[in-house]
């Protein structure tokens, strides 16, 4: 029997607000709350919601070459001839965002999809490492920034990439100071990212 489940909670309703519980950073209450909005919103507005998460799971797909979320393969990014011959090693699509919001980097992109996390049984195999040293091997770019997050697993995962990289002769950076220790990059504003990558130190 599902936990929202009451006299009072149609079941249709506490469906909802689990499907919407199963979302990063939504809890009971949240889910709750965005429940009962679309219970009260137009058959309209809730249409156009559920046609655009259907229109998004049917379109956007990953880049063959740096594994972001495109609809387009490769994504325009990759497929900019302009961009420099370096690589910006991501955990997440979210921090390509936030990077290409600075201004400060003219290169590409690597997202692992996710760190290094034993506790959670996440390991290499679990993430994009190995699709990116074939992409060093070929693409010889002139330097790998590797700007995991600042927490315990994306300090791991820094730690484990560059011994994988330098050994394949390539210079490997880290953004500099001015990211808070423990946070991530999606929520840091975009002054403190363009600094912390204009001050970059080698790994």
């Amino acid at each position: 029997m599902s936990s929202f489940s009451s006299a009072v909670t149609a079941q249709p309703v506490a469906h909802l607000i689990e499907e919407f519980a199963k979302l990063p950073g939504i809890g009971p209450k949240t889910a709750s709350r965005l429940a009962f909005y679309l219970l009260r919103a137009s058959r309209e507005d809730a249409t156009a919601l559920a046609e655009a998460i259907l229109e998004m799971k049917e379109r956007i797909r990953l880049c063959s070459i740096c594994f972001n979320t495109t609809e387009s393969d490769p994504c325009p990014i990759c497929a900019d001839a302009r961009r420099e011959r370096a690589i910006c090693v991501v955990e997440e699509p979210l921090d390509v965002v936030a990077l290409e919001r600075t201004g400060q980097f003219k290169g590409r992109y690597h997202v692992l999809h996710g760190a290094l996390s034993p506790v959670e049984g996440i390991g290499p195999d679990k993430l994009k490492v190995q699709e990116l040293l074939t992409r060093v091997r070929s693409e010889e770019p002139d330097e790998v920034i590797v700007a995991t997050n600042l927490d315990l697993p994306g300090e791991a995962t820094a730690t484990y990439l560059h011994r994988l990289l330098v050994p394949l002769g390539i210079n490997v950076t880290r953004p500099a100071s001015g990211l808070p220790v423990g946070g991530d990059l999606e929520y840091a504003d975009e002054a403190t990212l363009g600094r912390a990558l204009a001050g970059r130190r080698a790994l």
